[in-house]
């Protein structure tokens, strides 16, 4: 079996509201979807989602590197040979995490497939037997409806919400209490800042948060201020997460080695794919910290892999964010595999072969 051919299209959906982080707005979920196709007919599928506010790359920059470079760079290998695939993608062109991921979830889709394995035995986790919670992630909004989002949500199951902030400390702290009031005790609270917080202000706003009733903050500061976010990791209180700190195996080797962070978020699509994330995983569980794994977000299939992955690390304990089919009007490439999620805070893990997604390989 070798990679004979791969197929891309765009696939859009809006989202139900503009989905409003400090660094932009995005008001429809684009992505770029990946198919591979070996020499006896198998098919594998891949996602990737540049959100441009975040990442800094485009459709089109996407779209070049996977059809100019990633792809042409993998015809005529095995598509199980994981490692060898990264290796000769990295060779083709540097950087590019995003075009990466997405060639990486169709190989890992495919190789499950050929196994007759659901992914996250592929990934090394035992067989599933319960559904994987997720948390519900609250864009920005005023204060009355954030809460309100959150209390909605957290009364249909959802056992972790996390408020988007970063715009205003102060307004971030008023934010915590209200929601931690109109929430159970048990719904644990992240508030996720973008990096938006100015060194002086940080450690009086996490501080503040905490005592409002955060459990959970994620970046507060520039990605590049390692000091910074070990400094209000030691004050205690909210423990401190790193995400955009967290672009490659080698940026969590440093937030290690700094003492940066009591979580690691691991976005599949930004460190570059499974084959990726399972390092960065393995790094974090070799320093003690656990790992909550996030998306961007994305539609069902690279949302399908990162619960996958979730479900595969014990030390996942943070819940990781399986939404982005949730926030769109209509999911377009795994529908089923979320339809229950909105009324109990949890995803079904497809135990079909593969990602478990449902679609098929492109005629002809």
């Amino acid at each position: 079996m070798r990679i004979a051919s791969f197929h891309t299209r765009v696939v859009r959906a809006r989202y139900r509201r503009p989905f409003v982080i400090s660094s932009g707005t995005s008001p429809e979920l684009v992505s770029l979807v990946v198919e591979v196709r070996t020499t006896d007919g198998a098919s594998g599928f891949g996602e990737a989602s540049p959100m441009t506010a975040y990442t800094g790359e485009t459709l089109a920059g996407l779209r070049a590197a996977v059809t100019e470079h990633v792809a042409p760079a993998l015809v005529g290998r095995d598509p199980r040979d994981l490692a060898g695939a990264h290796a000769a993608m990295d060779t083709a062109i540097r950087g590019q995490h995003l075009a990466k991921a997405a060639l990486d979830l169709a190989l890992h889709d495919l190789a499950a497939r050929d196994a007759g394995w659901p992914a996250h035995l592929l990934l090394g986790g035992g067989r599933v037997t319960g559904p994987v919670p997720t948390t519900w992630v609250v864009g920005l909004g005023t204060l009355d409806e954030m809460a309100e989002e959150a209390a909605r949500y957290a009364a249909a199951g959802f056992r972790h919400i996390k408020l988007k902030g970063g715009e205003d400390p102060a307004l971030d702290v008023e934010l915590v209490a209200a929601v931690r009031k109109a929430v159970p005790d048990a719904v644990e609270l992240s508030l996720d800042a973008n990096e938006g917080y100015a060194p002086g202000d940080a450690a009086r706003a996490v501080g503040r948060l905490a005592d409002a009733g955060l459990d959970l903050v994620e970046q507060p500061l520039p990605r590049w201020d390692l000091e910074g976010m070990a400094a209000l990791r030691a004050r205690g209180g909210a423990r401190v997460m790193a995400d955009e700190s967290v672009q490659s195996a080698h940026d969590a080797l440093e937030v290690v080695r700094r003492g940066a962070a009591d979580v690691l978020n691991i976005k599949v699509l930004k460190v570059g794919g499974l084959y990726r994330a399972r390092q960065v995983a393995a790094l974090a569980e070799s320093a003690g910290l656990a790992v909550k794994i996030g998306t961007m977000p994305e539609l069902g299939v690279a949302t399908l892999a990162a619960a996958h992955l979730s479900a595969a690390l014990p030390h996942a304990t943070v819940p990781p964010d399986l939404v982005g089919p949730l926030l769109v009007e209509e999911e377009p490439l795994a529908p089923a595999a979320f339809a229950s999620t909105p009324g109990t805070g949890v995803v079904e893990l497809p135990l079909a072969p593969g990602l478990g997604h449902g679609l098929e390989g492109t005629p002809g």
